[in-house]
Formats: C-alpha cells, sequence, structure tokens
C-alpha cells in the first residue's frame, strides 16, 4: 500500500513539472527581444544628424497648439549639430536664410534639398577665398548647393547631369553631376571640385539636408575671367581723317621735336607783300627802260 502512495506521488510530481517547464516554453509567453536597426551601407552614414521634431517641421502634437514659431528652420536645424558655424553665417548674412525658409512654406513647393559643406570644408578653400567674393558671388555658391526639391537619399539615381540647381542652368558655368555607387556612396563632380556627401544632417518630406566634405565650386568662381577685346573699328569704316587744324599741329609738334622754332605767321605776310611790290617796281623800270 506504501509503494503505491510513492509511485502516485512521484508520477504527480512529475506531470506537475512536466506542464510547467511546457508553459515557460511556449511561444506564447517567450518575451520578444528589440529587433536591432539595419545597418546603414557603407560609406554613407544615412541616420539624421537631427531628428525630425514638432518644433521644426511644423507638425505640432496634440498638446501643442499650431503656432508661427512650429515652422521649418533651416539655421536652426544647422546648428544643432554645432559643425555649420560658417555656411549658417553666409546664409544670414546673405539673407538668403529668410528665402529658403519662405520656400518651404509655400503651397505647391516640391521642396529643397540642401548639400551643407561643414566648417572643415570651407577650411580647405584658398584663405581670404570667401572675403574676395562680392554679395552677388556669395549667393550664387549658396544657390549652387540648393535644389528646388526634395530628393531622398535614394533617388538620387534618377536625377539627369547636369542637376540644375537654384543658380542657374548655364551647363559651362555651373554644372554639378552627381554619381551613384550602388546606393552606398553619392559623389558630385563640378568641373572645379570633386565631392562627396558623407552623410544625412536632416530629412522630411519636405526638407533634405546632406552633408559633402567640400564646398562645391561653380567654374564661374574659380576660372580666370577673359579679358576684354580691345575696340576695333566697325565693318566697312574708314580710319578717321585728321583735320587741317590737326594737322598743322602735329606738324609744330614734329618743328618743335626737330629744334626749328616756328615762323609767326602775319611777319611771313609781311615778308611776301614786301616780295610782290618789289617784283612790281622791277616790272614796271623793266617796261620804262624798253620804250627809250
Amino acid at each position: 500500500m506504501r509503494m503505491q502512495q510513492y509511485l502516485f506521488y512521484v508520477l504527480l510530481v512529475t506531470v506537475t513539472l512536466f506542464y510547467s517547464t511546457s508553459a515557460q516554453h511556449s511561444p506564447s509567453t517567450i518575451p520578444k527581444l528589440p529587433a536591432t536597426p539595419q545597418a546603414s551601407p557603407p560609406g554613407m552614414n544615412t541616420v539624421p544628424l537631427v531628428p525630425v521634431s514638432p518644433n521644426i517641421n511644423g507638425a505640432p502634437s496634440p498638446t501643442t497648439p499650431k503656432s508661427p514659431t512650429n515652422t521649418i528652420d533651416i539655421a536652426q536645424i544647422l546648428s544643432k549639430t554645432k559643425r555649420f558655424s560658417v555656411l549658417i553665417r553666409l546664409l544670414k548674412t546673405t539673407q538668403l536664410i529668410n528665402q529658403l525658409n519662405s520656400q518651404l512654406l509655400t503651397s505647391g513647393s516640391g521642396g529643397l534639398t540642401l548639400f551643407a559643406p561643414p566648417d572643415t570644408a570651407f577650411s580647405k578653400l584658398k584663405p581670404g577665398f570667401l572675403n574676395s567674393l562680392n554679395d552677388r558671388q556669395k549667393v550664387e555658391l549658396l544657390q549652387f548647393h540648393t535644389l528646388s526639391s526634395f530628393i531622398s537619399i535614394s533617388n538620387f539615381d534618377t536625377l539627369t547631369n547636369p542637376v540644375q540647381t537654384q543658380a542657374g542652368d548655364d551647363p559651362k558655368r555651373l554644372q554639378l553631376n552627381v554619381t551613384t555607387y550602388g546606393g552606398s556612396q553619392l559623389s558630385m563632380d563640378t568641373g572645379a571640385v570633386n565631392a562627396t556627401v558623407t552623410g544625412t544632417v536632416y530629412t522630411d518630406n519636405k526638407l533634405a539636408i546632406y552633408e559633402v566634405d567640400k564646398v562645391l565650386l561653380p567654374l564661374d568662381l574659380v576660372l580666370p575671367k577673359p579679358k576684354a577685346p580691345a575696340p576695333s573699328p566697325s565693318r566697312g569704316e574708314s580710319p578717321k581723317m585728321k583735320s587741317p587744324a590737326e594737322e598743322s599741329g602735329d606738324s609744330n609738334k614734329n618743328s618743335d621735336d626737330d629744334g626749328v622754332v616756328p615762323v609767326d605767321a602775319s611777319a611771313a605776310s609781311m615778308i611776301s607783300t614786301a616780295y610782290v611790290k618789289c617784283g612790281c617796281l622791277l616790272l614796271l623800270g623793266w617796261f620804262s627802260w624798253l620804250k627809250l
């Protein structure tokens, strides 16, 4: 009898342990591990340095009332990284920052894409280069870094070279050719500089800011200015003739140069008149002699 009770207790404990172990390892009770973020492709950092927040992308949270301050401010976005101080200063001194921010607020706007050189990129320029530019050239330089549409990092291979920037569409002076390498690298050639996109600063559905390792210099800011040709006479135009006064002046000048003193005009006239009178008197005397 005792042996049967002992076996019953052993069987009961075994069944209890089996069910408790199965419950712990069932799929419904296994805790889920957090998903690991997908690795960025080599050569480019696709994780934005500045995350999208309601205070800068114009989408207020339910607890935040909509106000004019809840708009995109490019200078504010760049300042959060603490590496674009030169670019921010140029945008503000040229007042181009106001135009770009206003363009983002315009209804129907296709957005903006900005290539942002950091301070280290500006330090690679020739000393005094920025100071040698006038206001118009500084604006052109900044507009050469701006596209008038939102381009995601995966859509650059759809662009047609040369890419048109806000600086203009002159392919000889303002050419920007973009090359992608399997989505892992993005390079740009201006004819004067070959730059690489090193990462994403900020991106949403309206504004994209990408960091480049060099300042994108257009050709017209690097090549020497051609000298203006000397004016030539128009076709069919004869050489300018000198007036008698000018010729007289030139002859007097030549006489002065030769050391000859010019004769006064009134004195020369008196001498020629005396010669005429003497000649007349000689003729009269000769006729009188013949009569005799």
